[in-house]
């Protein structure tokens, strides 16, 4: 079958012909639909983020059809349509048995080290399949498995409330995704910050208040996101950006006991005045890792009644081809990518 594989770090992804998977006993046979293109894809491809073994097909937001089902599956059937939750685990140890299946040690992520979705066929455990709504598009089903529901946990590690007010911090696919996941989560008002004109008009759409940040400095961000914030400052602010400039805006936006939620990757260490920015406000800095198979089909509902609404988020879709597929990453590197892109095999 067709498959868009790393061999190299550094290198362009490939086109390659690679055997068809099997199904085992307790696994579902998909064939691909959709499969989303991911800035951490970017940093695969560059060698930034280790991929192992190579070569490695590439694709960690999936969905698609199951074409075959292992005899040892019940939960699901032939013509399902489903999308993937792409930590592969053992769901048996003590993470995967209490809700933190991120850190399941035989855990490996789907398109990171072991085959992803890149391809026309993917073979999964039945449980990572989660069930898509009819009202719901296998392209959005795809996205949702990595940017929403990344979003989404980070919003849970922040601990929101009603009517507290969020800080978004990047309106790319991730951020889109937290605006309107942040107001279904109960939130008063939610401030979004980019330098990207047109992705602030989208994010006004979904109900945030725009901050423009081109030409500020992260003392200047924070200054208006105060002022959009009411004065007071915000009670959770999600960083998906990857910069020390926005980790230090995001710090400086904060209300008394407000949570900063880091989810960029960022290749660079942040300095923390811990007195002044976070001692002395009782604020707190919270990493926020993957998300988990029970927020997926919170997810899932959530869009299947509208409370996340993707049609103007995923707003490109490629063929499965290198050439087409490298021309997303390289737009992504250089952060003039449209705002999600998704492969159509």
């Amino acid at each position: 079958m067709r498959a868009v594989q790393l061999v190299a770090p550094g290198l362009p992804v490939e086109n390659a012909e690679v055997p068809m998977p099997s199904c085992g006993p307790d696994q579902v046979l998909v064939r691909v639909r959709a499969a989303g293109i991911c800035h951490s894809d970017v940093h695969y491809r560059a060698g930034r983020s280790l991929v192992e073994p190579l070569p490695l097909t590439l694709g960690h937001e999936v969905a698609g059809e199951i074409v075959e089902v292992g005899q040892q599956v019940v939960s699901h059937a032939v013509g399902d349509a489903v999308c993937l939750h792409y930590l592969v685990t053992c769901g048996i140890c003590d993470s995967c048995m209490s809700d933190r299946e991120m850190f399941c040690a035989s855990g490996k992520m789907l398109g990171h080290f072991t085959d992803g979705g890149w391809a026309e066929y993917i073979a999964v455990p039945a449980r990572n399949a989660v069930s898509l709504p009819y009202n719901v598009s296998f392209e959005h089903g795809a996205v949702m498995m990595c940017s929403s529901a990344t979003s989404l946990h980070a919003l849970h590690r922040g601990r929101l409330a009603r009517g507290e007010t969020v800080l978004v911090l990047g309106a790319g696919g991730l951020g889109m995704s937290a605006i309107q996941l942040a107001f279904a989560l109960g939130a008063g008002r939610v401030v979004a910050v980019d330098r990207d004109a047109a992705k602030l008009t989208l994010a006004e759409r979904f109900g945030a208040v725009p901050v423009n940040a081109t030409g500020l400095s992260p003392e200047q961000v924070a200054e208006a996101v105060r002022a959009a914030a009411g004065g007071a400052g915000v009670d959770v602010a999600v960083e998906l950006v990857a910069s020390a400039e926005t980790v230090r805006a995001a710090l400086w936006s904060m209300a008394p006991r407000g949570r900063v939620v880091i989810v960029g990757l960022n290749p660079s260490a942040v300095p923390v005045d811990t007195y002044r920015e976070l001692i002395g406000r009782e604020v707190e800095l919270i990493g926020s890792n993957d998300h988990l198979l029970s927020e997926l089909r919170e997810l899932v509902e959530l869009a299947s009644i509208g409370r996340l609404d993707l049609r103007e988020v995923v707003t490109n879709t490629v063929p499965l081809d290198a050439d087409a597929i490298n021309g997303v990453l390289d737009a992504l590197d250089r952060y003039q990518a449209p705002v999600r892109t998704v492969v159509v095999p």
